[in-house]
Order: structure tokens, then C-alpha cells, then sequence
């Protein structure tokens, strides 16, 4: 048992931020598995940027798809290797899915960044890669933006799965809650089981202190008056950001309308804390992992952090200690004109944005490899 272990006596469960068809092969996520208890594994645009176009490990992969399938689009030959992955990855994880009675053991699978404004072309991509990839340890991502919250909805009363991504702000958090919740009341109407289906919010923090920082710094050379009192908010607005969304999960749960759920056997939509890298050289490594600790909540972390954790991170219950603290930290950022929702508008934007500039360059590597008729 060693300190990611530990995560579990907490109650929050450790996601793998990476996937790659060698780190498969070799055994790789069966080994986190099997010593740091791992439960779950995310992919994105950008991973799969970086595993697919770089290197040779999928080549053979393409080449014999290519000649099965000629003239395929350069869309069909990156949903092929990507689904040979997600369903490597779902079945390594099965055994944990099934020990855990659905609860865990998820793999997650993004769509088209292209669609993240669409919210019917979401609805359909969702049941075309839920029903190629055919393992019900799958998870879909969805964007959560205005058009992925009713796409969301959609999903789930399709008793497909979802993973919600791009969350920044508490507002947009508790509009996926409440398009998941949606979703199995209205399953639930129709006399269909719920007990089964899976979700996780997608919240992201290190990327709100990299603009707030920045802000930070701005304002100081403007307001040399107010430079202790932006100081003292370097480094803890996303921390408190994510301690007021858990807060309003804990509170939620208790309600009537989720309660009604529960008795029917529903999963609590469980926070995913996402971008847990620190990007600011000057904090610990491990701050967005020793700081969001809590029950029935998940951390997705890339290897890096997961390395630094597992060597010295901090195994505490976290999340609900000093919620007033974490309140007075957002609203010291509103006094000092920081623009919280302005920058966590921003950053949806910029992540859309940002996971389709590294699928249009997924697909140039792609079609690079081997010559495609679209």
C-alpha cells in the first residue's frame, strides 16, 4: 500500500490522465492497477496527439487498416486506432468495474472537439462511439458547454455514460448536475433502470490560477495599495473555486429530488478534478492532488504528478476543511476586480479551442502516414 493507495480510505478514486497504445502493450496500466490501485483512465485530443503522432507505435495498426479499408477518411482511421485503445484500456480495467459493481473501472473516450457547439451531432457521436467501442466501462466525454447540457441530458437517458469535461465555473458545474439528473429521471419514468449508469464532472483548477496569477501580477503594477491583498490570493483561487462546487454537491446529495434518485439505485455524479499538473514552478507538484482530497470524487492525473504523489504526497481528507476560507478567497478575488466568471468563460473557449487545434493536427499526422482520400 503506498500513498496513492491511500486516496481510496478517503473515498476518492485515482484516474490515469494518459493513454498510449505502448504503455498498453507493455503492461503499463495494468501495473498502476495492480500497485497504486488505480481505477479509471482518461483520454483527450491532445493525448491522443501525442501518442498517435509521434513515433511509430501505430503504424502496423494503420497500414493493415488501410489495406482492409482503402480509401478510408482520415476521420475513420483515427476513430479505428483510438477505439483499439479505448477498449485495450476498458479491458484491462474490467475486472475493476466488476469487483466494483459499476462504480468505477471507467474508461473515457472524447467527442469531436469539432462538435463542442453542436448539441445534436453530440447526441449522435455519443451512441456512434459508445456503440463501436462496446464495453460498458466506457465513458463519453462531453464538452460541458451550453450546447454539450442538454446533449448531456440526451446521453444519459440513452444509458450511455458520461464523462463532462471542460468545467471551470461552479454555474456550469451545476448545469451538468442537473442535465445528469435529468437524465435518469426521465429513464427512470419510463420504468428504466438507472443503477447502472456512470458519471463524473470534469472540473478544472491548475489552468484558473495560471490566468488569475496573471491578472495578479498585472494589477499589482497598477495598485501597489491592494499588492498583499492580491498576494495573498497567488496560487489559492482554483483550490476555492473547487471547494465551493464540492459544497454544493454535498448539499445537493441531501436533496429530495437526488434522494428520490438514489432510492432507485443512481450513482452520485462524482467530481472529477481535471488539470491537477502544476504549472507554476513555484508551487508544490503536488498541490492539486494534496488539497482536493475527498469522498466520492476523483483525480485524474498525469504521470508526472502521480510520480511526485506517490513519492510525497499527503493522503488527508482535504476538500471540506476550510470551506469559509475558500469562500472569502472568491470573494476577495470579485472585491479586487479579478473577473473569476470572465476567466473561466475565457478558458472554455480556450480549451475548445485548444483540443480542436490538436485534433486538426492528430489528423495531419495521420493522414501524413499514409495518404488518405479525405
Amino acid at each position: 500500500m503506498g500513498k496513492l493507495n491511500d486516496l481510496a480510505a478517503q473515498g476518492q478514486a485515482v484516474w490515469l490522465d494518459f493513454v498510449d497504445r505502448k504503455f498498453l502493450a507493455d503492461g503499463g496500466l495494468q501495473k498502476l492497477v495492480d500497485e497504486d490501485g488505480l481505477t479509471g483512465v482518461t483520454s483527450n485530443p491532445s493525448i491522443f496527439e501525442k501518442a498517435m503522432g509521434h513515433g511509430d507505435a501505430y503504424d502496423a495498426a494503420l497500414a493493415e487498416f488501410d489495406q482492409a479499408n482503402p480509401g478510408a477518411s482520415t476521420m475513420a482511421r483515427y476513430e479505428h486506432l483510438a477505439i483499439q485503445d479505448i477498449q485495450t484500456a476498458a479491458d484491462t480495467l474490467r475486472p475493476v468495474y466488476d469487483k466494483l459493481d459499476a462504480k468505477d473501472g471507467y474508461v473515457s473516450l472524447e467527442v469531436s472537439p469539432y462538435l463542442a457547439n453542436d448539441t445534436d451531432a453530440t447526441i449522435a457521436e455519443a451512441a456512434k462511439l459508445w456503440a463501436a467501442v462496446d464495453r460498458p466501462n466506457l465513458m463519453i466525454k462531453i464538452p460541458g458547454t451550453m450546447a454539450g447540457v442538454p446533449a448531456i441530458a440526451a446521453t444519459i437517458d440513452a444509458g450511455i455514460n458520461v464523462n463532462v469535461t471542460l468545467l471551470f465555473a461552479v454555474e456550469a458545474y451545476k448545469a451538468v448536475a442537473m442535465a445528469y439528473v435529468a437524465g435518469l429521471e426521465k429513464r427512470a419514468a419510463r420504468g428504466e433502470p438507472i443503477d447502472r449508469i456512470a458519471s463524473v464532472a470534469s472540473f478544472f483548477v491548475s489552468r484558473i490560477d495560471g490566468k488569475i496569477d496573471d491578472k495578479i501580477t498585472e494589477f499589482k503594477k497598477r495598485s501597489a495599495d491592494e499588492a498583499d491583498a492580491l498576494d495573498a490570493l497567488r496560487g489559492k483561487v482554483a483550490i476555492a473555486n473547487a471547494k465551493v462546487a464540492y459544497a454544493w454537491y454535498e448539499d445537493f446529495a441531501k436533496s429530495d429530488r437526488w434522494q428520490a434518485l438514489a432510492a432507485k439505485g443512481a450513482m452520485p455524479q462524482r467530481l472529477l478534478w481535471a488539470s491537477t499538473s502544476t504549472k507554476d514552478p513555484s508551487y508544490p507538484d503536488t498541490l492539486y492532488v494534496d488539497t482536493l482530497i475527498g469522498k466520492d470524487t476523483v483525480n485524474t492525473i498525469p504521470p508526472k504528478t502521480m510520480d511526485a504523489f506517490r513519492d510525497h504526497g499527503t493522503p488527508a481528507e482535504t476538500l471540506t476543511k476550510d470551506v469559509d476560507a475558500a469562500r472569502h478567497v472568491l470573494s476577495e478575488a470579485e472585491r479586487l476586480g479579478l473577473d473569476l466568471g470572465g476567466v473561466t468563460d475565457m478558458l472554455v473557449v480556450e480549451g475548445v479551442a485548444s483540443f480542436g487545434k490538436s485534433f486538426d493536427d492528430l489528423l495531419g499526422a495521420i493522414a501524413a502516414k499514409h495518404p488518405a482520400t479525405a
